[in-house]
């Protein structure tokens, strides 16, 4: 079993392993995440998540021009957390191509997600 890591630092990255590093976003409120998001570091996103809705006022920024790829449990983890904001929205900026397409197809219309390309 993997030693547990603190939220804001890497996963340990083995050969054949992804990784996934969350950090705040300087000046704004919200997270850059660089890596990727999948089975393996989907504990650190939604515990990155968690955190960000606890934070929230008004509006929560997601960069994400460092992500390689979302799996679909990742935009899950995204579009619930939005979805369960008390008002507001989250802006995801420059997201990998397969999450805009996953957040039409499954919840097309979702005005708590704003997705800025």
């Amino acid at each position: 079993m993997d030693a547990p890591h603190a939220v804001g630092g890497p996963v340990p990255a083995e050969p054949g392993r992804a990784a996934l590093e969350v950090s705040p976003l300087p000046g704004r409120s919200g997270i850059r995440a660089r890596g990727e998001i999948s089975a393996l570091t989907r504990p650190s996103w939604e515990q990155a998540l968690s955190e960000l809705a606890g934070r929230h006022a008004g509006v929560s920024y997601v960069e994400l021009s460092d992500v390689a790829f979302v799996d679909v449990a990742g935009v899950t983890a995204l579009a619930v957390t939005a979805m369960n904001l008390a008002d507001g929205r989250v802006v995801v900026e420059n997201p990998p191509p397969q999450l805009p397409r996953v957040l039409e197809m499954f919840w097309p219309g979702l005005d708590r997600i704003e997705v800025a390309l």
